[in-house]
């Protein structure tokens, strides 16, 4: 009978249901979709630098995890000094440049030989190595966003790139040019922003850390087995509270829609819950008829929402294809259980308004 009940009320006004449910679905989806976009290319960001193979990252003092913004301002030399170091295997000085143009890209200015010393080298999918000073590598995501192939120029940093070659996605950036022209271009000559250590073994790791703080004091080390697990949005300074003031508005619209769904609901419906009470409904059974009909209104914005969700993930990745959202169940469930307590709070109001009214006031009403 309850079910039948919240069922009818539900469908007595089918457009302002719908527009109830989109607005909880809107909630839904833009919780899943924020949390998945950051969590997504956080996460992406650090397999691709885990994925260059190396064993330690030497950076400025007080670096940034964000590598994009860590500038230059190591001496390049310091690649001698960390060469003659016990257990290492090989080094690779990078420098990067953040680059806006034609999209966002932090391109990696590598010497060709010992980052291949390091990383074990690039999976070519089509084109060769870098050759030229001229010569840009780009891996298979950013030729597709970008629509590259071997061959064609690609400007950048107000200079002419040929492509050489198309390299599989993973290996820490997605463009490569050779360190030295892109030394010249930015104005940072015989500068780079990170150093890529491969020891000889894994487990001389540690060692070779220590040694390193050692001889480089002030120095930033990262062991790179670590380095997705640093890659949340708590370390990356302003994204957590970016992250939940978005939250914060996605509620505040599902529990505003709630609300005022309910207590218009609750307006229109005095005369039936006069009716209700005379046939000796009380408080209790109208509350829960009020909540419930807010659960099953918010159940089906859920499921609204997830569809949302991943219809814009879709159309999102469709136009940019270099994007990674990332969507869990577990935040699925952390956003609907958002909704469905904004809903129960939202509709708390309504539900108390509707007990507070006079059986014989209501059956007047007109």
């Amino acid at each position: 009978m309850m079910g039948e009940f919240i069922a009818r009320n539900l469908m007595h006004r089918p457009v302002r249901t719908f527009i109830g449910a989109m607005a909880i679905g809107f909630e839904v989806m833009l919780i899943v979709i924020i949390v998945g976009l950051t969590s997504g290319l956080l996460s992406e960001t650090a397999k691709r630098i885990e994925g260059i193979g190396a064993d330690i990252m030497l950076q400025p003092p007080a670096a940034s995890i964000f590598l994009g913004f860590s500038g230059s301002p190591m001496p390049i030399k310091i690649e001698d000094k960390l060469r003659g170091l016990k257990y290492v295997q090989a080094v690779a000085p990078a420098l990067l440049q953040f680059n806006s143009t034609g999209g966002i890209d932090v391109i990696y200015g590598i010497d060709p030989a010992s980052f291949r010393a390091v990383s074990g080298g690039f999976v070519f999918l089509a084109g060769h190595d870098m050759e030229g000073p001229d010569d840009l590598l780009v891996d298979d995501w950013a030729a597709r966003a970008k629509d590259l192939k071997v061959g064609d120029t690609y400007k950048m940093l107000n200079h002419d790139w040929h492509v050489a070659g198309i390299v599989e996605h993973g290996k820490g950036a997605r463009l490569f040019v050779p360190i030295t022209t892109l030394q010249d271009l930015v104005g940072a000559r015989d500068k780079a922003s990170i150093f890529l250590i491969k020891c000889t073994r894994p487990e001389h790791t540690d060692d070779v850390m220590d040694e390193m703080r050692h001889e480089l004091p002030g120095y930033t080390v990262r062991p790179l087995r670590d380095f997705l697990s640093l890659m949340t949005s708590t370390n990356i300074p302003g994204l957590h509270a970016f992250i939940n003031a978005m939250i914060g508005l996605a509620v505040s619209i599902g529990l505003l829609v709630i609300l005022l769904t309910m207590y218009t609901t609750v307006v229109e419906r005095t005369r039936d819950i006069g009716v209700l009470k005379s046939l000796g409904a009380d408080s209790g059974f109208i509350v829960r008829s009020l909540l419930l009909e807010s659960a099953l209104l918010c159940g089906g914005g859920i499921c609204l929402g997830m569809g949302l969700s991943y219809a814009v993930r879709g159309l999102l990745l469709a136009k940019f294809p270099t994007l990674s959202i990332l969507i869990t169940p577990g935040w699925a469930v952390r956003a609907a259980a958002i909704a469905m307590l904004g809903a129960m709070v939202g509709a708390s109001y309504p539900a108390w308004m509707a007990t507070r009214k006079d059986a014989v006031e209501a059956l007047s009403f007109d």
